[in-house]
């Protein structure tokens, strides 16, 4: 070859690699303009809790409180995120060449994150104001820091305040922040300028109802035992569990002897710490809710690998899993209340982290609600107050909501009078109804479901049953949920309760989901498992098949709101 020639080939190779990373850098410009100057500020909208919370003030915060967990949310640009959702519709259309291609975080982050320089200059003004600087996103769409209160006054020019609610103490900024106005065309909100989390509560009935299901009662009546028989049952398959508490030995001891009590291939859950935030140690209030999901979503998915992943908040997990590409579906069983006390930037930033979780092929399955419509009000209270309302981050368009059912034998005969040899005793499928246990329980407990006050319609979201009022409604998909009839059967701390709610509709789902993957695997639809935001294909297989979902239209979800009752007489596709 001539030499001069090669010289030439090289530079115009040199040259396509240079417009190769440019158009990298193209679809993610820098976009502050400007030095950050601190005195030149702009009110951050949107992240201040609704003025429900600013009742029982008793006071401003000492300087030196610490506050070691904040999130800084970062915002993609209007041409990102109009790309982003081409990209979601691709992947789930059977037509494009991108269906079900997933991107790693690190794709993800080149064409959706903000431009390194941009994060660069984040992270020197926190460290400026004095803050450390945690994790940067992998997705480069989050910033963690951590410091005092004074800096985070002195910084964002808000003030956090003590609160008494409910017999507890929270704190909680009392205005909106500001950031510099540099920062503005990259910056969505904050997260950590308050301690309101969600706290799961589930009543336990020690001594068992008439029935309680073992897991292959549930697998005969959602017709999952022929799936096992041929193979599918896991194997090579993972489901993240996320939680907010350790999980102790004692824990993996009590799931070792609920798989070998209902004869289930030995499977050690594989715990993991979420390391962007601080360790919560063992939190009493969620402890239960993970011996649940992680001994039902590995009851489904016999074989497949559990990991549990814990944060000192259930969505802190959720960022963790989705950031580190842990597993293809992601089960949650707690909710951050209803819309109406969530701030409109927590509710966008989990969108968009759902979002990139769906283009990495991850499915996020969550528990609709334990409260009926009146999901504003406490799991369990005694009288509906609030009004009605729907849970986040069920609500997001792109997490699938999962909610409640109760078998309904109607006289039918429907279970036999002796067990196997793995406790099951069901015969075949019974008819359900929507859940609801406020009665025999004493107190709210019944499936959610409603219309969403912040998410619009999605396109896809039609079906028999689906209201057209322009809102997201919940939820997508329902399974049996009833405490009093007939509840799952659980081992935690030595002793068999048995328990239910949408906290084990979701789980269950979750490792239906996961037996999903592996026949796709396994038969070569797909070279890795994935299905991102499952729920399109769930409403178009309701629209247009027959035999794979039993639309529950009997039974109500009513409670009573101060002698009298409201709620919904219908439900959405029970599976």
């Amino acid at each position: 070859m001539n030499p001069a020639h090669d010289r030439r080939l090289r530079k115009f190779t040199f040259a396509l690699l240079l417009l190769g990373a440019s158009g990298t850098l193209w679809s993610q410009p820098d976009r502050i303009a400007a030095p950050i100057d601190s005195a030149r500020v702009v009110p951050l909208n949107g992240n201040l809790r609704p003025m429900m919370l600013r009742q029982n003030d008793t006071g401003r915060v000492d300087a030196a409180f610490p506050i070691p967990a904040m999130t800084l949310f970062l915002k993609p640009s209007a041409s990102q995120q109009a790309d982003l959702r081409q990209l979601l519709d691709d992947q789930q259309n059977p037509a494009s060449s991108l269906y079900h291609r997933w991107l790693t975080p690190e794709e993800f982050a080149d064409r959706f994150g903000v431009s390194r320089r941009d994060i660069s200059m984040a992270q020197d003004w926190l460290r400026s104001q004095g803050f450390r600087v945690g994790k940067v996103a992998r997705s480069r769409r989050w910033i963690v820091f951590s410091g005092t209160s004074g800096q985070v006054e002195a910084a964002f020019h808000t003030v956090l305040h003590h609160y008494r609610l409910e017999g507890k103490d929270h704190f909680a900024n009392a205005s909106d922040p500001f950031i510099p106005e540099a920062l503005a065309g990259v910056v969505l909100g904050m997260d950590g300028l308050d301690d309101f989390l969600p706290e799961t509560v589930q009543p336990e009935l020690t001594a068992g109802t008439v029935h309680t299901l073992a897991p292959d009662d549930f697998a005969k009546i959602y017709d999952i035992t022929s799936l096992y028989q041929s193979g599918i049952d896991g194997t090579g398959q993972k489901i993240a569990v996320v939680g907010s508490t350790q999980f102790p030995a004692s824990a993996l001891a009590d799931v070792a002897s609920f798989r070998s009590e209902f004869k289930l291939p030995p499977n050690v859950p594989q715990v993991v710490l979420d390391t962007d935030y601080p360790d919560p140690g063992v939190n009493m209030n969620t402890i239960n809710e993970a011996h649940l999901d992680i001994e039902w979503a590995g009851a489904v998915a016999r074989k497949a690998t559990i990991l549990f992943v814990y944060s000192g908040t259930f969505p802190h997990a959720v960022q963790y899993t989705i950031d580190n590409d842990l597993a293809p579906v992601i089960t949650m069983s707690a909710n951050t209340g209803c819309e109406a006390v969530n701030t409109p930037a927590n509710m966008t930033f989990y969108q968009a982290l759902a979002q990139q979780g769906n283009a990495q092929g991850i499915t996020w399955v969550i528990s609709g609600s334990d409260a009926g419509p009146a999901s504003c009000d406490p799991n369990g209270a005694p009288l509906a107050v609030s009004g009605l309302g729907v849970r986040f981050p069920a609500s997001i368009p792109e997490v699938t909501a999962v909610g409640g059912t109760e078998f309904n034998e109607q006289g039918g005969n429907y279970w036999s009078t002796n067990n196997s040899s793995t406790f099951s005793s069901v015969l075949s499928y019974i008819p359900e109804i929507v859940w609801n246990d406020t009665v025999p329980l004493g107190a709210l407990w019944a499936g959610g479901g409603g219309a969403s006050i912040y998410f619009p319609k999605p396109a896809w979201q039609a079906g028999p049953g689906v209201p057209n009022d322009n809102a997201r409604d919940l939820p997508d998909v329902a399974m049996a949920a009833s405490f009093y009839h007939d509840g799952y059967y659980v081992i935690r701390n030595g002793v068999n309760v048995t328990t239910g709610g949408t906290s084990a509709a979701a789980p269950v789902f979750a490792g239906i989901l996961t037996l999903l993957n592996q026949h796709l695997v396994n038969s070569g639809m797909q070279a890795q498992p994935g299905l991102g935001n499952v729920n399109p294909a769930l409403y178009r297989l309701a629209a247009a098949t027959t035999g794979v979902f039993h639309d529950i239209i009997a039974g109500n979800n009513y409670r009573p709101l101060r002698g009298r009752h409201f709620g919904l007489s219908k439900w959405n596709h029970g599976l």
